[in-house]
Parts: C-alpha cells; structure tokens; sequence
C-alpha cells in the first residue's frame, strides 16, 4: 500500500519562528506543546518527518503529518490540545470558585457542626445552601481543592485527645476516656 501524500508545512513567520523556539527551550512548558514546538522545527529545518518523530519523542511519522497539517490551518494555535470528544465538564469556573470560596470560609461551630472542613461536610454544607450546588460530588470538590492547590493534611485534628462529649440528664457533659491521655500523646 503506497504512503497517503505528504503536506509540506508552510514556511514559518518570524513570530512563529520566534514562539517555537521559545516553547522549545522553555523548561515550564507542556510535554505536549514542547514535543510539537521540537517536531515543527525539525520539519522547517528539512528533516524527514520521522526524524522529526524522533527528536520529540514520537514513534512514527503519522503524528508529525497531522501536526503538520493542523500548524498549515490554524498555526500556532496547533500546539495546544484540541477539544476532547465526551461529556463537557459540568461545573465550570463560577462553580469551582465557589466550591474554593465555601472552603476557605471557616466552619461555624453551631451550623456546620465541624471545626475543620472534611470532604464529606463541605459536600453537605455546599449542597444545603441557597446559593450552593445542589448535585455536587465529593470527587469535583476534591479535584478542584488539588486544582487550587490544597491538599489533605493528616497531621490536623480538631478534637482534644481523649476527650468525649456526653449527653444526660443534666446536659452535656465533657469526659475523660483515659487517664493515661497525657502519657499517650508523642
């Protein structure tokens, strides 16, 4: 079976020139958008298509003819990633910044029932408000605190150590588990 035509890419503009070797040499770049930017040079420069391959780390020379055909229509615009096929994401940037903005505000006590915010409290206290997300998941609140940057800490606790709460007759009473708390604790 004989190989499909090649298109030959256009000849690149100085902006173009300058932007692909900007994206090739930086360090804080995308994997993606650095494999395309080397790919791309190495075509403009007169490489076969599999060297191209190569030098970004490809197997075969099929993914430099596509990129090579994207870069001839939409230019620069072909380093990044095109649309997935798929369901859209369902909370958009209104809805994660408010997932972010419940999660910084600190937990009433007497509302939230909670010094400290878990996954599964701040799932109840957004679905519960008026102006919350009435189906979001646990997961979507986690993957937009690690998006934001936050991460668990397990080293945090927000009761006293041997402590307990107790309902009775005359209220509610504080009471210790363990007399041996204090030699317990590291």
């Amino acid at each position: 079976m004989p190989h499909p035509t090649v298109e030959p890419l256009r000849p690149l503009t100085q902006e173009e020139q300058k932007e692909l070797q900007r994206v090739k040499r930086a360090t804080s770049e995308p994997l993606h958008r650095h494999q395309r930017a080397v790919a791309l040079l190495a075509v403009a420069e007169g490489q076969s298509r599999t060297e191209a391959a190569r030098q970004a780390g490809w197997q075969g020379y099929e993914t430099v003819s596509k990129l090579v055909r994207r870069f001839n229509t939409q230019g620069l615009a072909s380093l990044d990633d095109q649309p997935r096929s798929g369901r859209p994401a369902t909370y958009g940037v209104g809805e994660k910044a408010r997932i972010l903005q419940e999660a910084r505000r600190v937990p009433d006590r007497d509302t939230d029932a909670t010094a400290t915010w878990s996954l599964s409290l701040l799932q109840r206290a957004l679905r519960q408000a008026p102006d919350g997300l009435p189906h979001v998941s646990t997961f979507t609140i986690l993957h937009t605190l690690h998006e934001a940057g936050y991460s668990w800490q397990k080293s945090r606790t927000w009761c006293k150590t041997g402590m307990t709460l107790r309902k009775n007759k005359d209220g509610v009473v504080e009471q210790s588990e363990d007399p041996y708390t204090q030699e317990k604790k590291p």
